[in-house]
């Protein structure tokens, strides 16, 4: 909605809030921008914590070769 480049006055008169209403849910609550972010940074930390099993599961099985080939299981 504030990406039209609309004065922030319209946006807060459409939407029927009090400018101080206004103000303080963005204070609570964040910008989009931030919101749109704070979910990507939920989305590359899940992926990050599956990369990281994924890799804890590859070096365990290197370990293990590593081991089957000097004959030490």
């Amino acid at each position: 909605m504030l990406n039209d480049g609309r004065p922030m006055v319209e946006v807060i008169k459409e939407l029927q809030v009090t400018e101080a209403t206004w103000y303080r849910r963005l204070n609570q609550y964040g910008s989009e921008e931030n919101a749109e972010a704070s979910k990507r940074i939920r989305e590359l930390e899940k992926e990050n914590g599956r990369l990281k099993r994924r890799l804890a599961e590859k070096e365990l099985a290197i370990d293990i070769l590593n081991e089957v080939s000097k004959g030490k299981f």
